[in-house]
């Protein structure tokens, strides 16, 4: 056989790398750029304390535009109803349930197991600053689009939840139209990159050796590894910008690995970048915002007046004042300062600024959950406003479902199983499911409740209760039921406890058909 010259392997040595991560950050860059304007504008007029997209001082004033509190208020409350609608304080939002691949004799007991780890979960994020951040995360998430990182703790706060401005961040989707990539600009002195990353390595013949106190900018990606087949890997890679040098490479393995958690309201086919409700009342948001500024503007006017003058060569307009006590020269026969009389229609300001304010209301989810004025709202109508607000935002919820509350669930549960704070049960090597519990995918399944409860009631009146305890498995049933209505598992009987009261029950129901022991005697 004749010898074969192969070529030596291809080396990717650390310059190539940065160099094709800083083309992807360049792409996703490209991308950013096309959404800054929209962003920035809705910042300007709903969150003007928010970091710009912009190179800004810090004497810059991002308020000027906003003449109507409406959408500042309303996007407040827009976050707060969606978190206590998704992610309640203080309360459970997802369960862990067994798998349906689970074998049914194993059901039970892997559930017992999953409660109390479903507990210490929820006890923990409690204790985090999770409430505070994902708040934040909303608010960015009403125009459009946020960003959460979570990173390991310390022993006393095990998990750290992080809101990641967007203006530092970018995003490029994958293979199945996720996001798969996320890089973060960072700035900081070039003496405190071991503060934000300990395990940075920072070459000796930096160029910055002499100048340590300098600013730098450090691109921190998270990209997905698609090389490992069935598989879920993430690989990080810090680079220093301004020389393009490696300092820190490491490789996250397994589900629940990407530190960063992106989740959009909507968006269109194709598109990174979210679209939020905000973007859907901009038009009436920047229409409020000039009504009342001319309202002011005409306001202004009707209280200082509006005066024309007759040029008579003797009054000399810069020298006037119009304050009590003041005297002005006229000549004779002149008519002197005579008032304009303001033409602007309040009423009409009015009624345009009350119809822009209920479409901004509107287009953020205000009405659905307002308070109604007088009496509390009771527990049924709380129940009613929140599914009918769960209809409007079907769509919506399905994504925030599938790209906040599973991946900040699998995040958690992966952070805590590697401290080895908990150890999720499987059986034959299949794990478990998460189930959201929160007060709006409950509201989803009232729907299945009262399709039950009519069922039973057509059964029972139309054949009677013997057919409906025939037909209908009324211990599944009452599982099914408590499921869909939340309730614990420790609170349910287990199968054993069952048959023991039945047989009690039973026992009982026999002594009472005996002939009493002194009834003949009687």
């Amino acid at each position: 056989m004749p010898y074969i010259d192969l070529p030596d392997p291809v080396i990717v040595d650390n310059r190539n790398k940065a160099d094709s991560i800083l083309k992807k950050y360049k792409e996703a860059e490209i991308l950013q750029d096309h959404w800054k304007p929209k962003y920035e504008e809705a910042y300007e007029y709903t969150l003007p304390q928010r970091q710009s997209f912009y190179e800004e001082t810090p004497a810059d004033r991002r308020t000027d535009k906003i003449f109507d509190e409406t959408a500042v208020v309303g996007i407040q409350e827009f976050a707060s109803r969606l978190q206590s609608g998704m992610v309640p304080t203080f309360a459970r939002w997802a369960n862990l349930e067994a798998g349906v691949e689970i074998p049914e004799e194993n059901v039970e007991e892997v559930n017992e197991q999953l409660d109390g780890i479903t507990s210490y979960i929820f006890e923990i994020l409690s204790a985090s600053n999770f409430n505070q951040e994902v708040h934040e995360s909303f608010m960015d998430l009403a125009v459009g689009t946020g960003c959460l990182m979570i990173e390991e703790g310390d022993a006393i706060n095990p998990i750290k939840f992080t809101s990641v401005p967007l203006p530092q961040v970018k995003f490029l989707n994958g293979p199945d139209n996720r996001i798969d990539t996320v890089f973060r600009d960072r700035r900081c002195p070039y003496n405190q990159i071991n503060v934000l990353y300990p395990k940075a390595i920072i070459p000796t013949n930096s160029i910055f050796k002499n100048d340590e106190d300098r600013k730098i900018t450090l691109i921190d990606s998270v990209y997905r590894d698609y090389s490992k087949k069935n598989q879920e890997v993430y690989k990080r890679c810090v680079i220093l910008k301004e020389t393009q040098d490696i300092l820190l490479e490491e490789e996250y393995k397994g589900v629940g690995s990407n530190p960063y958690v992106v989740f959009r309201w909507n968006k269109a086919s194709g598109e990174v970048w979210g679209r939020g409700p905000v973007f859907n009342a901009m038009s009436a948001i920047k229409t409020c915002n000039l009504t009342i500024q001319l309202i002011l503007e005409n306001a202004q006017m009707a209280v200082s007046g509006v005066y024309q003058i007759e040029d008579d060569g003797v009054v000399n307009t810069d020298n006037i004042s119009l304050v009590p006590g003041t005297l002005i020269p006229i000549a004779p026969n002149s008519r002197g300062l005579m008032p304009i009389t303001n033409t602007g229609r309040f009423d009409v300001a009015q009624l345009v600024l009350e119809d822009m304010r209920n479409n901004i209301k509107k287009a953020l989810y205000m009405e659905t959950l307002g308070r109604p004025e007088g009496t509390p709202m009771s527990a049924t109508e709380v129940s009613e406003r929140m599914a009918d607000l769960s209809r409007q935002i079907g769509s919506s919820f399905g994504r925030l479902q599938a790209e906040f509350v599973l991946p900040v669930l699998r995040r958690v549960i992966k952070i805590l199983n590697d401290q080895g704070r908990i150890e999720i049960p499987n059986v034959n090597g299949r794990e478990i499911q998460i189930q959201a519990v929160s007060p709006l995918s409950r509201a989803q399944y009232n729907q299945d409740i009262t399709d039950i409860n009519r069922f039973n009631e057509i059964i029972g009146v139309t054949f009677g209760p013997q057919m409906l305890n025939l037909i209908v498995n009324q211990d599944s049933m009452a599982k099914h039921l408590a499921k869909l209505m939340n309730i614990p598992e420790k609170l349910l009987r287990d199968k054993a406890e069952q048959q023991q009261i039945a047989n009690q029950m039973q026992q009982m129901a026999m002594a009472g058909q005996g002939t009493p022991p002194n009834a003949e005697q009687q």
